[in-house]
């Protein structure tokens, strides 16, 4: 019997090197592993919340008792203005998207941490991590949603047709947690008290977002300039769908979004560049 090399099974053969400088983001390789993108977001769902008393209802309590805390402290101590809406859902109305981002900050900045172990065995686009993180947050979102339409009702605040908005508001929010988590992320890597800092950052860009008080407070051209802040086009765009506040938050968002996006290209860019030291490192 003789060899016949063209008969012969041909084996592929993969040939993976390091990167060098700044390469492409190589979103056809992220596109293949979307099932592995669904396994790790599902997986973030049921791990957030087993073995809790309360469980899912922990999506609801934090929102609410902050809505609590500032509407006893800025709405009726302080007397700050909320465009002449209700202030329970003026704040409540805010907190819904911003515990969306602000979650899936915290998370996506120490994912890649937290899945060491993944990360060491085998080969996958790094950015499944932290996207399937940020991603994992829509459950929560959905249920704190829930109880702001259970507050529109009891306060007869009735949306409009501006509500359409709310699909891309709701990206805006996932693109901004996503692009601050993928520099964070990259950098918890390499020095581990990025993770100390995260706290911090949250709660400092809390307050810097018009979350206890109006944007209206600020003139033009200061309030569209406070869409740098990109929360600040999500929250003003938020009550301006769902409550019908006056003032259209057109150029706010769209300063906003043009931030946003840059945040994710450069966050994405660098978690790229730093990606062939993560499996060494973590």
């Amino acid at each position: 019997m003789t060899d016949n090399p063209s008969s012969a099974s041909v084996v592929p053969v993969t040939i993976i090197r390091p990167s060098r400088g700044w390469i492409s983001l190589n979103l056809r390789d992220l596109w293949e592993y979307r099932e592995l993108l669904y396994f790790l977001t599902w997986r973030d769902i049921k791990v957030r919340y087993k073995q809790t008393v309360l469980g899912a209802a922990w999506a609801i309590i934090q929102p609410f008792f902050t809505m609590v805390v500032f509407s006893l402290f800025f709405g009726k101590l302080a007397r700050v203005p909320s465009d002449n809406i209700p202030y329970p859902i003026f704040s409540y109305a805010a907190l819904v998207p911003w515990t969306f981002f602000a979650n899936g900050l915290s998370q996506s900045s120490t994912s890649l941490v937290a899945s060491a172990n993944l990360i060491k065995k085998v080969y996958f686009p790094r950015l499944v991590v932290p996207i399937s993180s940020v991603i994992s947050g829509a459950v929560d979102f959905v249920l704190a949603f829930v109880v702001l339409l259970g507050m529109m009702f009891y306060f007869g605040v009735v949306p409009t047709w501006n509500v359409v908005w709310l699909p891309l508001l709701l990206l805006l929010a996932l693109v901004t947690s996503l692009g601050v988590g993928l520099w964070l992320t990259a950098m918890n890597v390499q020095f581990r008290d990025v993770r100390y800092a995260v706290p911090f950052l949250v709660q400092a860009w809390m307050f810097a977002t018009p979350i206890a008080y109006p944007s209206s407070l600020l003139d033009e051209p200061w309030r569209t300039l406070y869409g740098i802040n990109p929360m600040a086009g999500v929250v003003e765009g938020f009550r301006w769908a769902l409550l019908g506040t006056e003032t259209a938050p057109g150029p706010i968002v769209f300063v906003s979004a043009l931030v946003a996006v840059g945040l994710l290209i450069s966050g994405a860019f660098y978690f790229r560049r730093m990606e062939k030291t993560f499996a060494d490192v973590v």
